[in-house]
């Protein structure tokens, strides 16, 4: 095994990028397995994409080091880039072209042979069920179908990585299933993953999250760890009106904060909080309750919280 093969398929080290002296990725130290599903995992402007295309050799890092599959970016780029795949948030291939014209396209651009090329594009139309679509205009297929479209595009050269930023977003629930269970496919088979998403239960899938916020790591492990190490006392609340409901509840003593979830509330406790205190204003309140019980912090729940903690460390 070559020394390059050794080392982890992604580490970074003080990895920073800035606009206008602002920084929109802060000091990120990482490192990824080689075979590992990793989340990246944060609100709109957390820094996601900015790490992204770092990563991929579009954008040079302010400062910092970063090697990704052996490659230094600063003075490898173009290995980088030869020897990953990437999926923007925005989808990039042809609107004009057919399924299979854009498919041929990447292939010319990485330089298969015709053979090699047609092999692995039976092998993808199949796994993404597009092969019936395969004369059809990119401009007529579904959101979900492109965002397959991509994805084989993406992995028609067998990168040992690939990276992608946010690539379900506006998808529809069962084409994302279908997607994730295709990059499943993909793990097993030793390829690693970076996948940047705005869906908790997304993050849940990966074997470790990173959960970045202003540009910061706030956090780097597994799901599960995650979750367990938030330390929450969690209820969850179905009442009406809702919106009165979380007031009351904000401004129950022990309760450390409220936050709407569909049509329930989450109410998380400090250690002198109780079901009573919350159960009892809420009643003295008017508010009429359907549902009150204690449940298991979820990853929303576990980033909430970091994020007030990190809030609180600033002020």
């Amino acid at each position: 095994m070559s020394e390059r093969a050794d080392r982890p398929a992604i580490e970074v080290s003080g990895l920073t990028k800035s606009f206008d002296g602002r920084p929109a990725v802060d000091g990120v130290d990482l490192k990824i397995a080689r075979g590992e599903l990793f989340g990246l995992v944060g609100p709109d402007g957390a820094g996601k994409t900015t790490m992204l295309r770092m990563l991929c050799g579009v954008l040079r890092p302010t400062s910092g080091r970063a090697e990704v599959l052996g490659f230094d970016l600063a003075r490898q780029a173009e290995e980088v880039q030869r020897s990953i795949g990437y999926v923007p948030q925005r989808f990039s291939l042809y609107l004009e072209l057919t399924v299979d014209e854009n498919l041929l396209f990447r292939a010319h651009a990485h330089g298969l042979p015709q053979k090699v090329f047609e092999e692995r594009r039976e092998a993808l139309l199949s796994l993404t069920r597009l092969g019936r679509f395969r004369h059809r205009l990119t401009s007529a297929l579904s959101g979900g179908m492109r965002q397959k479209l991509t994805l084989a595009a993406a992995v028609l050269h067998q990168p040992a990585a690939l990276l992608l930023d946010e690539p379900t977003t506006g998808v529809d629930p069962a084409s994302r299933g279908e997607f994730w269970e295709m990059l499943l496919g993909l793990v097993e088979k030793g390829t690693t993953i970076v996948v940047a998403t705005a869906y908790m239960e997304e993050a849940e899938r990966c074997r470790r999250v990173g959960l970045l916020y202003q540009g910061r790591l706030l956090k780097c492990a597994s799901p599960g760890q995650i979750q367990r190490e938030a330390g929450l006392s969690l209820l969850e609340v179905s009442c009406e009106p809702l919106r009165h409901g979380r007031r009351v509840a904000e401004a129950t003593p022990g309760v450390r904060w409220v936050e709407v979830f569909g049509d329930r509330l989450h109410v998380a406790l400090n250690p002198q909080g109780t079901v009573e205190a919350v159960r009892g204003a809420l009643q003295q309140s008017g508010v009429e309750i359907a549902d009150l019980v204690s449940i298991e912090p979820g990853m929303e729940d576990a980033f909430f919280e970091l994020v007030r903690s990190q809030r609180r460390a600033e002020t």
